[in-house]
């Protein structure tokens, strides 16, 4: 690192790094890893967990460096990189939480309901018409919580629609298979 680097503040490296210098951002990763790492060892044992949550924080200030210094943290760039880190560290504590839950136990054996068989293809008549006639996206969304098993946020994220779009659209969905078999 160049001795111009050693005299400058964290801010100040923070501002060089929105810039693209990546010896500035080199020198504010030299000066502050090793006591964020601590910070994070203080709350997280698991040094695996560690290491990821450090090499996310140091991603995401080289990618929103700009938006920060553009917003003037003066000196509080290490307060922001620990708002960064703690935030990585409960997305990691989740990450892990969701990869150990145990299924639940299995339920007993109900008939499945009509809109499901028909999803899966199975009934024909005057379900399997009631469903095709349905719009497309009321279809999709009952594809993804009934035949899929999906939640509502599940379902919202990977037809990228909000959570109350889905609980819309589900329910016109039955009500209009209702009306359809009545």
């Amino acid at each position: 690192m160049g001795r111009g680097l050693d005299a400058l503040d964290e801010a100040e490296l923070l501002r060089r790094t929105a810039r693209g210098d990546r010896r500035a951002f080199d020198e504010l990763y030299r000066r502050t890893a090793p006591w964020l790492a601590v910070r994070l060892r203080q709350r997280c044992a698991d040094e695996d967990v560690v290491a990821d949550v450090l090499q996310e924080t140091y991603l995401a200030v080289w990618r929103s460096a700009g938006s920060q210094a553009r917003a003037g943290l003066g000196g509080n760039a290490p307060g922001w990189l620990w708002t960064i880190a703690a935030n990585r560290l409960v997305d990691a504590f989740r990450r892990r939480a969701r990869a150990e839950r145990v299924p639940p136990p299995p339920t007993p054996a109900v008939a499945p309901a009509a809109e499901e068989q028909a999803l899966a293809g199975d009934l024909d008549g005057d379900l399997g018409r009631a469903l095709l006639a349905l719009p497309p996206e009321q279809r999709d969304v009952l594809r993804a919580l009934v035949l899929d098993g999906l939640s509502v946020r599940e379902t919202s994220a990977l037809l990228g629609m909000p959570e109350g779009t889905v609980k819309t659209r589900a329910r016109r969905a039955r009500l209009a298979l209702r009306k359809a078999l009545s």
